[in-house]
């Protein structure tokens, strides 16, 4: 059941499961998803471990507030939420949006970082002219504008096809998340640059995603690869962007397997 606690100046919805005693994983959602992107990877952590996931600002039911946000801002936000909740240090696993909020985390907050997971995620989002566009089908039709498009990044067509409940679940999803917010976080994503940043992340981090990720490719993470010193790679073959929902035993094999190495 979500909670709610003021972190940064604004109202953060978040979740905690797994033991009281676990060590604490911290679950940063992809934009125009909230907490319940991860309910497919829970399973595979709460035996062991304290899994804290959150509604990112203006995003599920945390609070809105006018944009444009950044990422820096954003990461703000959870390593506020972390000190209202009272923990010291924390693996780190994001996808998409989340894993450039680990990144920024990674390397500016090192002290609080036991390990990261980025996943299906980039350390820069070009072109802004791609961006432009969903701003402006955005501000036209709203977010329902962008829901089909967004699927069929997100996943492969015989998965749409073959889970029809799921796609039902994510499009919900999409279409609950605030315009506002939308354009906040989405602005965040577009005005990044991060790729010299990487090189002062030095905790252990899993660079995971799906082979045939088409919004956050195979090339941006063998960026990050490149430049995270202590990374290993890991691609899931036939998943595309939300490689968490599309494939959940391989990501979370991968995932639980990764940090129960660094734990």
């Amino acid at each position: 059941m979500r909670q709610f606690i003021n972190a940064n100046q604004i109202k953060i919805a978040y979740q905690i499961d797994g033991p009281e005693n676990g060590p604490p994983v911290f679950l940063s959602n992809s934009l125009m998803s909230s907490l319940e992107m991860w309910d497919r990877t829970l399973p595979a952590l709460t035996d062991r471990y304290r899994v804290i996931r959150y509604d990112t600002r203006g995003h599920g039911q945390s609070e809105v507030t006018p944009g444009p946000y950044s990422i820096a801002l954003l990461a703000e936000d959870l390593v506020a939420l972390m000190n209202a909740l009272g923990i010291k240090k924390a693996h780190f696993a994001g996808l998409s949006m989340g894993g450039m909020i680990c990144q920024y985390i990674g390397a500016n907050y090192p002290e609080s970082v036991l390990s990261l997971s980025l996943c299906d995620t980039a350390s820069e989002m070009p072109p802004r002219s791609m961006w432009e566009e969903r701003f402006a089908i955005v501000r036209s039709q709203g977010i329902a504008g962008l829901v089909d498009g967004t699927i069929k990044r997100w996943f492969l067509n015989d998965f749409i096809e073959r889970e029809p409940d799921q796609i039902e679940r994510v499009r919900k999803m999409i279409l609950a998340t605030p315009v506002e917010g939308y354009l906040g976080c989405a602005s965040a994503v577009r005005d990044m640059a991060q790729s010299t940043m990487l090189l002062k992340i030095k905790a252990p981090t899993l660079i995971l995603l799906g082979r045939q990720d088409p919004a956050c490719t195979y090339e941006q993470s063998t960026v990050l690869h490149r430049l995270i010193p202590h990374s290993s790679l890991i691609a899931i073959d036939q998943a595309a962007h939300l490689s968490n929902i599309e494939k959940p035993a391989e990501f979370n094999h991968a995932l639980r397997g990764f940090l129960d190495s660094v734990a």
